[in-house]
C-alpha cells in the first residue's frame, strides 16, 4: 500500500496555538469519545503478473498478503483520546523468493523459490494522542510509530491541528510527519556471491554451470555492481486540508500533500539487465548485470478533492479525485466512485469503482531496455506507464444500539468488501477486506 517535508517550526507554532485557552466558556461539554472502541480489521490480497522487478522486469509476480490489525481507542477524559494501532502483515512472494532462486535445482523466473526471502512478517505499532478544546472547534494530535521486517525497519513521529468554524460547517487542517527508515540491504544471490568470493570462485558458482545466452568470448563480470553505502531512507510530509458543508446534501473537501524523501530510494534486490551486455544463465535464470539504481532524493506532490452527495434517504454518491506528480517524471490520475445504497435500517450495499492512470518515470525501461552507461535505471513496472481498473462491492451492517454483545462490548458495525484489480501490463489482483467495530 503497502505508500514528507520538515516544516516543524510551523508545526510547533500551530501546536502552541491549539493549546491557548479557549475564548468560549462552556458550562457543559460532551465527551469526545464516550467509551472504549475496538476495531478489528483484516485484509487478504492475492496477485500475479508477468513483470517481476526482482527478475529485471521478466518473471512471475505471484504474491499473497494477510494483514490482521487491532485499533483500540481509549477515552482518557472528556477531551483526550489515546489510540493504539497494532498489526502484522504476513506475505508469501514467489517474486521476492527469487532474490535467491538457486536453492532450486532448476532456477527459473517462472518458478517459485523456497528461499527465506519468499515470506516475511511486518510488525507495526502506532500510538496516537488527540486533544479537543472545550468548544470542540480545535483538535490537535501527535503520534509515534514503529515497524520492522526482515530487511527494513522504520520509526515515525508527527502530529497535526484541525480547526472548525462557521458553525462547524468548515474545517481546515495541517499535519506534519517524519519517517526514519533503515535498510538491511539484501542483494541478488549471484551478485553477492561474486563479491564475497572475489569472482566465480565459490557459492553458487561451484554448484551450477553458467551458460551464455549467445555465442560469446566474454565471461560473466557484473562490473557495474557495487554495494550501497547509504542504508537510510528519510521521508517528510506536510499535509493541508479544507472541508466544507456546502448544503444539507453536499459536502466537499480538498487536500494537498508535499512530500520529500532522501537516502536509499532504490530496492537493493531488484535486478537490471543491460542491452549492451552479454547474457549469462544458470538453467533458465539470467544472471543480473546490476541492481536498480535511482536518485537519492525524490519530491512528490499529490493534490485532490472529495465530494459526497446525499441523493435521497437510500442513496449516497461518494467521489474522489487525485492528481499526482514528482520529480522522477511520474504523473498520475486517480478517480474513485462509491454508491452506497441503504437496503434496510441496518444493511447497506456499496458498489465501487476506481480508475488509475500513470505516466512512466524517466528512469524506467523494460527488460534489457537500459544500457550500462546510464546513471540511473529500473525495470520495476510500478514506475512504468499503465492504466488500472478496480471493481468492487461491499456490504455494511450497522447497529447504533449495539444490541449484540461479546463479553462487555457491543457490536456496532461490520463491513465486508471485495475488489478485483486489473492493470494493462498483465498484473491482476483480488482483495478481500473485513472490519468489525465494538464499543464498550
Amino acid at each position: 500500500m503497502k505508500n514528507k517535508i520538515t516544516l516543524l517550526f510551523a508545526f510547533c507554532a500551530l501546536i502552541g496555538f491549539s493549546q491557548e485557552k479557549d475564548s468560549t466558556d462552556v458550562a457543559y461539554k460532551k465527551r469526545v469519545l464516550e467509551s472504549i472502541e475496538v476495531d478489528f480489521l483484516m485484509s487478504y490480497y492475492k496477485q500475479d503478473g508477468i513483470h517481476s522487478a526482482v527478475s529485471g522486469g521478466n518473471g512471475m509476480e505471484e504474491l499473497t498478503n494477510l494483514t490482521p490489525t487491532f485499533v483500540v481507542a481509549i477515552p482518557l477524559n472528556d477531551d483526550d483520546v489515546l489510540t493504539v494501532d497494532a498489526g502484522i502483515s504476513a506475505y508469501s512472494s514467489a517474486s521476492s523468493g527469487n532474490i535467491n532462486p538457486f536453492d532450486s535445482n532448476t532456477p527459473s523466473p517462472w518458478q517459485a523459490s523456497s528461499g527465506a526471502s519468499a515470506q516475511d512478517v511486518l510488525t507495526s505499532l502506532v500510538l496516537n494522542y488527540s486533544h479537543s478544546s472545550d468548544d470542540r472547534n480545535t483538535i490537535w494530535n501527535g503520534h509515534i510509530s514503529g515497524s520492522v521486517e526482515y530487511d527494513y525497519s522504520s520509526i515515525g513521529f508527527g502530529g497535526g491541528v484541525s480547526r472548525l468554524f462557521n458553525g462547524k460547517n468548515s474545517e481546515v487542517s495541517v499535519a506534519a510527519n517524519v519517517y526514519l527508515d533503515t535498510w538491511k540491504p539484501i542483494y541478488p544471490k549471484e551478485l553477492q556471491d561474486f563479491v564475497d568470493y572475489g569472482g566465480m570462485n565459490g557459492g553458487i558458482y561451484d554448484d551450477f554451470v553458467i551458460t551464455p545466452g549467445q555465442i560469446s568470448s566474454e565471461v560473466y563480470n557484473p562490473a557495474n555492481f557495487k554495494e550501497h553505502n547509504q542504508k537510510n531512507r528519510n521521508s517528510f510530509a506536510l499535509s493541508l486540508g479544507f472541508s466544507q458543508v456546502v448544503t444539507k446534501k453536499i459536502q466537499g473537501s480538498f487536500f494537498l500533500d508535499v512530500l520529500y524523501q532522501n537516502g536509499l530510494l532504490s530496492t537493493p534486490y531488484q535486478r537490471v539487465y543491460f542491452a549492451d551486455k552479454d547474457d549469462f544463465f544458470i538453467n533458465e535464470f539470467q544472471l543480473a548485470d546490476d541492481i536498480e539504481r535511482l536518485p537519492d532524493s525524490r519530491f512528490k506532490l499529490p493534490i485532490g478533492t472529495r465530494w459526497n452527495f446525499y441523493l435521497n434517504e437510500k442513496l449516497t454518491l461518494r467521489t474522489y479525485y487525485r492528481y499526482y506528480f514528482d520529480n522522477w517524471d511520474i504523473t498520475s490520475h486517480t478517480l474513485n466512485v462509491e454508491l452506497p445504497y441503504k437496503l434496510t435500517e441496518k444493511f447497506t450495499v456499496i458498489p465501487m469503482y476506481r480508475f488509475y492512470s500513470q505516466g512512466a518515470s524517466k528512469y524506467f525501461a523494460p527488460y534489457e531496455g537500459h544500457i550500462s552507461t546510464d546513471e540511473y535505471y529500473t525495470s520495476d513496472y510500478d514506475l512504468s506507464t499503465f492504466n488500472a481498473h478496480q471493481y468492487g462491492v461491499g456490504i455494511s451492517y450497522t447497529d447504533i444500539f449495539t444490541n449484540a454483545k461479546i463479553w462487555k462490548f457491543g457490536l456496532k458495525n461490520i463491513d465486508l468488501r471485495f475488489n478485483h484489480y486489473d492493470r494493462n501490463d498483465g498484473l491482476s489482483a483480488n482483495i478481500v477486506s473485513f472490519g468489525v467495530k465494538f464499543v464498550q
